[in-house]
């Protein structure tokens, strides 16, 4: 039964090798960087607010949230949300993962396109990512009910759709965020050169992710078709 679906071996294991180093490589370059202080001593906090306030954002407050690498901009609520490792520190790491939420924040107030559509289609991408496998694998369990298949498949190319327009997002709040940091004065030439690879790490994650999500899609489509 699922012995064709799962020798798609060259569809399983490289994307789960890039998403395993794309973590590595974030959480190393993250953790080496944070330990590296800015010579002006800006915090994340102080330095977000001061970015917003730059841009004529000033109805996103800016609030502290636990753990670690949970920095993360709330286009619902309009709220910017900075771990304890960035709020109070005054890293290369705090500032350019603070200026790259921020840069989220200055999308959402710009009505940049690629983030008001990956904010339409969020609903249905969940649901994608969530139901769209789980009717795929019952559907060939249950004696291949080729409807089920379909509407698995069908719901989970808006996960892989939505992970894909994530990317220009992502991209771009990077590069606003190094702009602000080195036209601001924020950080030295030096420092910036590391804020880039905390950036460029995060966004290998991102990478990892739309490679994982196409892949997977075209196995859900040849285990669909390997009874026809």
């Amino acid at each position: 039964m699922f012995g064709n679906g799962f020798s798609y071996w060259w569809l399983i294991i490289p994307p789960l090798v890039l998403s395993l180093w794309a973590q590595f490589k974030v959480m190393r370059t993250f953790s080496k960087y944070k330990e590296v202080a800015t010579a002006k001593g800006i915090t994340g906090a102080v330095a977000a607010r001061e970015i917003l306030k730059a841009y004529g954002v000033n109805d996103v407050p800016v609030e502290n949230v636990p753990g670690e690498l949970t920095d993360h901009y709330d286009p619902k609520l309009r709220v910017l949300r900075l771990s304890e490792s960035v709020y109070n520190s005054s890293s290369v790491a705090a500032l350019g993962v603070a200026a790259h939420e921020v840069g989220h924040a200055i999308q959402h107030a710009t009505s940049y396109a690629p983030l008001m559509l990956r904010n339409n289609f969020y609903p249905i991408a969940a649901l994608g990512t969530n139901l769209g496998p789980i009717l795929v694998i019952v559907g060939i369990i249950i004696g291949f009910i080729k409807p089920l298949i379909m509407i698995g498949i069908f719901l989970f190319a808006f996960a892989v759709f939505f992970s894909l327009v994530t990317l220009p997002v992502e991209f771009d709040a990077s590069k606003r965020a190094i702009k602000v940091l080195e036209g601001g004065g924020m950080l030295t030439a030096e420092e910036v050169v590391g804020a880039k690879k905390v950036l460029s790490a995060a966004a290998l994650t991102y990478v990892a992710a739309a490679v994982t999500a196409i892949l997977t899609l075209i196995r859900f489509i040849l285990m669909s078709r390997s009874r026809d």
